[in-house]
């Protein structure tokens, strides 16, 4: 991570008081001194009811894997056991681990295949439901500022397949009539002249440079106002206009092989023979989705994704539908090729919460009243009736699973840590809709080739943040909306999207406060490391900062952007909210770190598949089983551990 020890430190007693910096911070809906957590201690609530005033979403300061959320897996990962007590409750037909899209999909599909009265119980290790699909509120003046704390958005949405778009369907999730109420959702910002924008940051590029409008002009119009020297400058452009075949003699199968085996970093300067400095104006490029830079990914990706210095080379574009029917397409580029095609992604207020949030009202209807996508948005959820005595539905957080094993061929028992204490549940089915590699520490009973092949994918550490601003005209002075920071952790920062859902509406006055979305991505450029070695130290840097830490990261960002153009943090941001997820994307296949045969075929040998393998009446469904960290990926998981289960029955 970059630190900016000779900057000011902008931290203030204001934002300190407000955010309770580890995450338990008084809701203005909640109206109770102490956290949720501390009230389950001090015995003042029964084990499995959730107190008055319990109301996650408005937390702020530090959230995603929060305090108490992770814990109890160190600890089992290293040696400690607990003796489990029987909770006494009935058998239930399905115990599901992890309520995340994939475990909330899950029960949704054993209860409509199995009858409205099957008894699921859903036990998950967070303070609240939806694993990374997190919903934050900002609240200022009475008002309510939605904002995603993980998952963003449905991407390309007519590429899901039945299962995934059938079940959005029937959760009342209309992208006609989506559409149609937010027809000037991409354009509102460039309508106002606001472009996309590129900050070269002093210690990665030798000076503080704001470019408006980088990548929308000419490439040479945009580099000719950034910091780099002339020579660094004369590499770009020759990079983007060149012609030449830096493969001569290579046939377009070969030169393919090369570029799959060869990283865009290496590629450029060793091949190309550009300024390295060239190399970091895309350091951000893939972060969205591989969160990584370019001595971790191959080259193939680049080129196949548009970018320069390939224009020459004797080579084949892929077949334009490969792998379009697997969660996300082909790393994003059938998904990125559609949305320019009028396909484009849906994004709701509070990212694919919404998602998390039907789920959770079609499952349990008393937790959450009306009918649709539009009033789920605004609508307070009632976290009392998530583990309610008669519901055939219950969802019980703050409890991580930490053994799941078959009592014999029709039950399993899952035993569960909550406040210290160990607890065991009985039912008829399970499914594993935790992470990966978490399984092999919970179920020992399967074999050591499948708890390898759960082990072998490294998932992506990252953060989601938003900032909430008391008004957005230093961005409206600075004519952005969006700007990329290639040498930054915190590399993107956007205002939020201009949505209207139901009674929900994004401000469209500069002069009233909105959402500052900002994402960091924790990769470790430069050190001669793969990808799944990358995200092992991400994860490490990234568990070892502090909130304080990040935010003076997000105060100095937005300081040194919009300062000149009258942003003062002290007075200007009302509250931050920080969701990290050192366990963030799902891992994908890449022929730079993985077998070529994995990333471009649906291949059984491919360690996701050989992981997610049933084991009696144990199935596994995760993001992770599709080695895609894309929504329609959890949902299609869900459904075939869900047919797995009823099959074997």
């Amino acid at each position: 991570m970059t630190k900016n020890t000779n900057k000011k430190d902008k931290k203030t007693d204001s934002i300190s008081r407000r955010d309770f910096l580890n995450g338990c911070a008084i809701s203005a809906v909640a109206g109770t001194a102490i956290s949720p957590m501390e009230a389950i201690a001090q015995g003042l609530v029964d084990q499995n009811a959730i107190p008055l005033g319990y109301y996650p979403p408005s937390l702020q300061g530090l959230r995603g894997s929060h305090e108490g959320s992770f814990e109890v897996a160190h600890s089992f990962r290293d040696g400690q056991t607990w003796q489990a007590v029987d909770t006494g409750e009935q058998e239930f037909d399905l115990v599901v681990v992890g309520g995340g899209i994939s475990g909330l999909s899950a029960a949704y599909f054993f209860r409509k295949q199995h009858g409205p009265e099957s008894r699921i119980l859903i036990l998950d290790n967070h303070d609240d439901f939806g694993g990374h699909a997190k919903r934050n509120e900002l609240w200022h003046e009475g008002r309510m500022y939605l904002v995603n704390g993980g998952t963003l958005n449905v991407e390309a949405p007519s590429q899901y397949s039945t299962v995934s778009a059938g079940l959005l369907w029937e959760l009342g999730i209309d992208r006609t009539r989506y559409f149609e109420k937010n027809r000037d959702m991409f354009s509102y910002y460039r309508d106002l002249g606001l472009r996309s924008s590129m900050f070269f940051d002093e210690e990665t590029f030798g000076a503080d440079k704001l470019v408006v409008g980088y990548g929308a002009s000419s490439i040479r119009e945009s580099i000719t106002k950034s910091p780099l020297s002339d020579k660094a400058k004369r590499d770009v452009m020759r990079l983007y206009e060149t012609k030449e075949n830096y493969f001569p003699g290579l046939s377009a199968e070969e030169t393919r092989s090369r570029l799959c085996n060869m990283s865009y970093h290496d590629y450029l300067v060793n091949i190309v023979q550009v300024d390295p400095i060239v190399v970091k104006l895309f350091q951000s490029s893939f972060h969205g989705s591989l969160v990584v830079g370019p001595d971790a990914i191959p080259s193939i990706y680049f080129r196949d994704n548009g970018f320069p210095g390939f224009a020459g080379l004797t080579i084949e574009d892929l077949p334009r539908n490969l792998l379009a029917h697997e969660p996300g397409g082909q790393h994003g580029r059938e998904n990125a090729e559609r949305a320019s095609e009028g396909d484009p992604d849906m994004y709701f207020p509070d990212g694919n919460a919404t998602i998390t949030r039907l789920l959770v009202r079609s499952l349990i209807p008393s937790s959450i009243p009306g009918h649709d996508m539009d009033d789920v948005v605004t609508a307070s959820l009632n976290y009392q009736q998530l583990d309610k005595n008669g519901n055939s539905c219950r969802i019980r957080l703050n409890s991580f699973v930490n053994d799941v094993r078959h009592v014999n061929d029709n039950q399993v028992v899952t035993s569960y840590v909550r406040d210290n204490q160990a607890y065991s549940v009985r039912s008829k089915n399970v499914v594993l809709a935790c992470w990966n590699t978490v399984i092999p520490y919970i179920c020992h009973e399967i074999s050591d080739t499948q708890k390898e092949a759960l082990s072998y994918g490294v998932k992506s550490p990252l953060m989601y943040c938003g900032v909430l601003v008391s008004n957005w005209m230093p961005f409206m002075d600075a004519g952005i909306s969006a700007v990329t920071a290639p040498g930054k952790t915190f590399s993107r920062t956007s205002l939020q999207a201009a949505l209207a859902m139901g009674d929900y509406k994004t401000n469209r006055d500069p002069r009233d406060p909105l959402v500052v979305r900002m994402s960091a991505y924790f990769d470790a450029p430069d050190r001669g490391l793969n990808r799944r070695e990358q995200h092992l130290v991400g994860r490490t840097d990234m568990l070892n900062s502090s909130f304080d830490e990040f935010e003076f990261m997000i105060r100095d960002k937005l300081s040194r952007i919009l300062s000149p153009h009258g942003f003062d943090d002290e007075k200007d941001i009302l509250g931050i909210t920080v969701n990290r997820w050192p366990h963030g994307y799902s891992y994908s296949y890449n022929p730079l770190s993985d077998s070529e045969e994995w990333a471009y075929s649906t291949t059984n040998t491919r360690p996701c598949v050989v992981g997610r393998q049933r084991y009696g009446r144990i199935a596994i469904a995760n993001c992770d089983a599709s080695a895609s960290p894309h929504t329609d990926g959890s949902i299609n998981e869900a459904y075939r551990a869900v047919n797995e289960l009823l099959e074997s029955s």
